[in-house]
């Protein structure tokens, strides 16, 4: 049987016991746990290619990616709840549906992290080309500052290298922040308070600037693109992309064994931080849209161009020449719009702002791509010396090492709409798997303690799952396309190498919760 291999529960519990914590949080600290853990990354960067899927109609797509997220993240919190381990949605699977789903689970969530890190490496290095551009006037070569377009025809993949070979600020980030992991280098939580503080602060900026002075014509036509397009484009096309926009609410899912009264604070905690995350994107995106117009572009036949694809950059570089690219072709879409509507300062200051904050949230991802290795190694899955620790740094330096390797390679020669698309379906994947987990273990186990339970379980569960599929099915196809090959490659490793290593299969149930939180490494969660 290959799906007889499940980590027993109650052993993970009776370890996870063993450390109990405080239960300190209520829902005042939730919601802003959950508001600093979601703003920041995706409306810096992914705004424009949003607008140029769906036009002004991407305010209707944060709506959308963060509902979706509200119901995924009650499934989430249940297991956080019960299950207080590390390894995420990776322990839960194994501990619900066995050793082979976890398997793909983990190996769909080691994509999410290093993909998205790479994603962020790319929305960092435009703006900070933006900003040391409009300060000084030094422009990189366009050949070292961007990756080249890539587009498909007839199915048949082709790159061109016109306007960009490799993007070299975002290596240069990638390699900084993986140095820093390596060396064991941490942030503090105030330091990253003050760097939460900035993202706000910018992104309030902007809003107060820019609503008053919005044009009624610029909304019109509101869904140029539809609401259900094709390859990615339409409102729920531009959701799908959106959804990157709202990592890091499973924040607050696992600070549930934290939480006094867990099952009315979550859920305050958990749609609160994501409501008043939700307006603050719509409130930006109707910034955007209002002052600075966001229809997308099209060809000369009238068709929308994906803004990833080779048609797409080629327009833009046409019309940058000519000194009349529209937002959609920005690199800082938010920092531009406040250039243009006559605040070059406050401009300047967001994209500050995000040059600073940016480089906190890559390494939060690195660091929950080691962790997923991490834990994967240390149940045999994964070379178990890939979990080596470095002798004078304490720090699991092999796996930090490879996954920064990664992330630079894909952040050098990828746009940062497709990286997103394409971490967004590992984190889809993983959501739709907790939702499913959520209902067979309410089934299977209905009697066990549960610190949070999903309210209304047989509507909310089913919602998550199928919102989570129908944003998938509405990713690009390249996009939808990689978690299938990814995961084939995947299962190649599971049977060929892990299966016959596994430490569950060997009969050794180790769980290790002593060190739930961290692998060996001196840098804490941020």
């Amino acid at each position: 049987m290959i799906f007889d291999r499940i980590k027993p529960l109650d052993a993970i519990l009776a370890t996870a016991e063993k450390k109990s914590l405080h239960r300190s949080l209520g829902a005042f600290q939730l919601t802003m746990l959950g508001i600093g853990a979601v703003i920041g990354t995706g409306i810096f960067v992914l705004t424009a290619a949003a607008a140029q899927k769906a036009g002004p109609g991407m305010m209707f797509s944060f709506v959308i990616a963060g509902f979706v997220c509200a119901v995924a993240a009650l499934c989430y919190s249940e297991l956080a709840s019960m299950v207080p381990v590390s390894g995420s949605a990776y322990t839960y699977t194994y501990a619900v549906m066995g050793e082979l789903l976890a398997w793909m689970v983990g190996w769909a969530l080691i994509l999410e992290y290093a993909v998205a890190a790479s994603a962020v490496c790319v929305g960092w290095s435009g703006y900070v080309m933006g900003l040391v551009e409009n300060l000084t006037g030094f422009t990189l070569p366009g050949a070292l500052s961007s990756g080249p377009a890539w587009g498909f025809a007839g199915g048949i993949p082709s790159v061109d290298f016109s306007h960009g070979v490799v993007n070299l600020p975002a290596i240069i980030v990638a390699a900084v922040v993986t140095w820093l992991l390596v060396i064991g280098t941490s942030e503090s939580a105030s330091v990253n308070a003050v760097l939460v503080a900035i993202k706000v602060v910018a992104l309030t900026a902007f809003i107060v600037l820019s609503l008053p002075i919005l044009k009624g014509e610029n909304f019109t036509p509101l869904m140029p693109t539809g609401l259900l397009g094709h390859d990615g484009l339409g409102v729920v096309g531009a959701a799908a992309t959106i959804f990157f926009a709202y990592v890091g609410f499973d924040a607050v899912s696992t600070a549930a064994e934290e939480t006094k009264n867990p099952q009315r604070n979550v859920p305050i905690g958990l749609l609160g931080s994501l409501a008043i995350c939700t307006v603050f994107y719509f409130l930006v995106a109707a910034g955007v849209v209002g002052t600075v117009g966001a229809q997308p572009l099209r060809d000369a036949a009238g068709a929308v161009l994906p803004p990833d694809g080779v048609g797409f950059a080629q327009r833009c570089a046409e019309l940058a020449a000519l000194d009349q690219a529209p937002i959609v072709c920005s690199n800082e879409a938010l920092a531009e719009t406040l250039r243009i509507i006559g605040f070059p300062v406050i401009g300047n200051l967001v994209g500050l702002a995000a040059s600073i904050a940016l480089p906190s949230v890559i390494l939060m991802m690195i660091y929950g791509q080691t962790r997923i290795f991490f834990v994967m190694a240390r149940d045999g899955l994964l070379p178990e010396k890939l979990a080596d620790v470095h002798p004078k740094f304490k720090t699991p330096w092999k796996m930090t090492i490879f996954t920064g390797i990664c992330v630079a390679i894909a952040a050098a020669f990828f746009p940062v709409g497709q990286l997103a698309d394409i971490s967004n379906s590992g984190t889809l994947f993983a959501f739709f798997m907790v939702a499913i987990a959520v209902m067979m273990l309410r089934r299977t186990d209905p009697d066990r303690f549960r610190p949070f339970r999903t309210p209304l379980v047989w509507v909310i569960a089913p919602i998550a799952a199928v919102g989570c599929l129908a944003l998938y099915l509405n990713l690009p196809f390249v996009a939808k396309m990689v978690l299938p090959v990814w995961g084939a490659i995947g299962l190649l490793i599971y049977f060929f190498y892990s299966r016959k290593r596994s430490h569950v299969g060997r009969g050794l149930i180790e769980v290790h919760e002593e060190d739930q939180d961290v692998p060996p490494t001196a840098v804490p969660p941020i």
